[in-house]
């Protein structure tokens, strides 16, 4: 069955596959050159939020911590303007968390408190080698699910975009420089799981047409697989924007330390969006083809 199609994906699938491959490219350059900035959770250090209970600006801050012996550090100011983020690239002791603290108590009054959280070098090892391991893991579980559930090249496209997917997230981080903690781990994870099912529900709408298709040529297959996007590119939208609303307000009305979470999860939206019909679906398209070439 024809489907009204009012843009050929396939036929612009080189334009689409080229916006991705710009992304990674720009990606792959910054991870050489700066690498990812890992938080106190994988490299070991204290992390501080200081609540000050009025306005502060970093410089004010900075002014305060560099008097208390830690020019080197740069604070984060969030929340209303009243809260700081301090990021010491050493582990504190108590009695250092306690001075910091009481070097802010002495300009903002007894109203100050914090919250500290330190990471030794060998805690920082294991939660970094925990997170990759848990990936593997997931990345593990869902490939063997897609070559079971599909033939090799629905298996072969859907998993080089999830992988993709997730590089993209990585690859913004590391472009602008935003902190890799846990909850960015359990964002991927999230992102894996989304992409994998965004792109699931095209190759299921794809493996039903072939059933009832008689592929005689090249531009059969396109007029399929643009076909299968259409009839379920109301779906995925959908599904992606609900996503993205979820996200979105998470990363407005959300506290600070899920900030950089619903970040990621907005980015790996996009990304498991657009992939699942720009990438997924046309490197399926590209391998189909080949089979149909060596049958004549």
């Amino acid at each position: 069955m024809r489907y009204k199609i009012t843009f050929d994906f396939v036929k612009h699938r080189n334009k689409l596959m080229a916006v991705y491959a710009v992304i990674l490219l720009l990606g792959i350059v910054s991870l050489l050159v700066r690498g990812l900035n890992y938080g106190v959770d994988f490299r070991a250090g204290t992390n501080m939020d200081i609540d000050v209970g009025s306005t502060v600006t970093a410089e004010q801050a900075k002014e305060i911590l560099t008097d208390a012996g830690y020019p080197d550090v740069s604070p984060t100011v969030g929340g209303d303007g009243d809260r700081l983020t301090i990021r010491f690239p050493v582990t504190l002791t108590q009695q250092e968390t306690s001075g910091v603290e009481t070097a802010f108590a002495a300009t903002f009054g007894d109203g100050v408190s914090s919250e500290v959280n330190t990471v030794d070098p060998e805690l920082a090892k294991e939660q970094l080698r925990n997170a990759i391991i848990g990936v593997l893991v997931a990345s593990v579980g869902i490939v063997l699910y897609v070559i079971l559930r599909f033939e090799w090249r629905f298996a072969f496209a859907s998993i080089a975009s999830l992988f993709l997917d997730a590089f993209v997230v990585i690859s913004v981080f590391s472009l602008f420089g935003l902190e890799v903690s846990l909850t960015f781990i359990a964002a991927v994870l999230t992102i894996i799981g989304y992409s994998i099912n965004d792109t699931i529900v095209i190759f299921d709408r794809i493996r039903e047409n072939l059933r009832f298709a008689k592929l005689k040529n090249e531009d059969d297959l396109a007029q399929l697989v643009n076909n299968s996007i259409w009839q379920t590119f109301t779906r995925s939208i959908n599904t992606g924007v609900t996503v993205l609303f979820a996200a979105i307000a998470l990363y407005i009305f959300g506290s600070e330390s899920i900030r950089l979470f619903s970040l990621a999860i907005i980015i790996g939206t996009v990304a498991g969006a657009y992939s699942s019909i720009g990438v997924a679906s046309q490197l399926w398209f590209i391998l189909k083809k080949g089979s149909l070439g060596r049958s004549k």
